[in-house]
């Protein structure tokens, strides 16, 4: 495993796709390093998730698989950020590892190992688009919860996310103490809040909508609404 390892990218160090190179040749040695400099990612997705009754430690396994999957599956060659490609099967993993422990929960069981996931279908066979469907959904469920409480409130409502139907505003204003014109600018508020590429940028890479263009589209329609805003009292 040492062969060729003083190559470019430093002194005795190998550039990064000399490394993704050797570990999908099947060196040990590059891909121990590749998963020991990208397991913060792993730490990432994990805290963003939404575990359910999946212990810590099993989601950062499932995850840490997926971080593997994700070293031997790259190709630098399209262009893609690593780090954007592994965010997205690092997710899928843990999002179908919870989804098995609920699954069990529901039978009464406390919880399942993640041995069990061998005997579920492999990813490459699962249908492109209901993947696609599950991790997006699971992604706007994540960024909904990251809204401050007042807008988070209002979308939840507003959209019925809770299952008992949609909210007019009057009802969501009465809710909040305002008016139901001051619920609908709420409304607008968190659906900007929701777009702003800082907040949204897991769901834009997800449907491929995170161009200079959009964003610079994103950022004009938040100021004119700041410019409104700024001779409105809010109440």
């Amino acid at each position: 495993m040492n062969h060729g390892d003083k190559e470019a990218g430093g002194p005795g160090q190998p550039t990064e796709a000399a490394l993704f190179h050797r570990a999908q040749a099947g060196c040990r040695f590059s891909l121990n390093r590749l998963m020991a400099r990208h397991e913060h990612l792993v730490h990432a997705v994990v805290r963003r998730q939404v575990l359910g009754h999946l212990p810590f430690p099993e989601a950062l396994q499932a995850g840490r698989i997926g971080l593997w999957r994700a070293i031997l599956g790259y190709d630098p060659q399209r262009g893609l950020a690593f780090s954007t490609y592994a965010w997205t099967v690092i997710m899928h993993r843990i999002w179908r590892e919870v989804k098995l422990t609920e699954r069990a929960y529901q039978q009464g069981m406390q919880h399942v190992s993640l041995q069990a996931a061998s005997t579920c279908p492999r990813e490459e066979e699962l249908p492109p688009k209901l993947w696609e469907s599950e991790v997006l959904l699971l992604a706007l469920r994540e960024l909904v919860a990251r809204l401050p409480e007042r807008l988070r409130i209002v979308v939840v409502a507003r959209y019925g996310l809770t299952g008992q139907g949609r909210t007019f505003y009057p009802r969501i204003g009465a809710l909040l103490g305002v008016s139901h014109e001051r619920a609908r600018q709420l409304h607008t508020e968190a659906l900007l809040w929701l777009r702003q590429p800082a907040h949204s940028q897991q769901v834009r890479s997800l449907l491929g909508r995170h161009t200079l263009a959009e964003y610079e589209a994103v950022e004009a329609e938040i100021q004119r609404w700041l410019q409104w805003r700024g001779g409105r009292d809010g109440r």
